[in-house]
């Protein structure tokens, strides 16, 4: 992750935001070399489940031993 003074950010940002928008890294940004903020890429989240995407996804069975037979379900007790 790369670092930089705060003074020096201000006089290009929009050529850094540039680079990082094209680099996809990230930037911190220092005030007398401490840092206090932190630059970072835009990420599109559209691929990200959402809360109840995945509900219908599931498939229930009536009987689960029955699959296996129960004669395995007596080795696991």
């Amino acid at each position: 992750m790369k670092t930089m003074a705060i003074s020096q950010f201000k006089t290009h940002a929009l050529k850094i935001i540039d680079q990082i928008t094209k680099d996809h890294e990230s930037l911190v940004i220092t005030k007398r070399g401490k840092p206090v903020a932190r630059i970072l890429p835009f990420e599109d989240n559209e691929n990200v489940a959402k809360p109840g995407q995945l509900a219908d996804t599931l498939v229930f069975e009536q009987d689960i031993i029955a699959p296996l037979g129960e004669e395995m379900w007596e080795v696991c007790s």
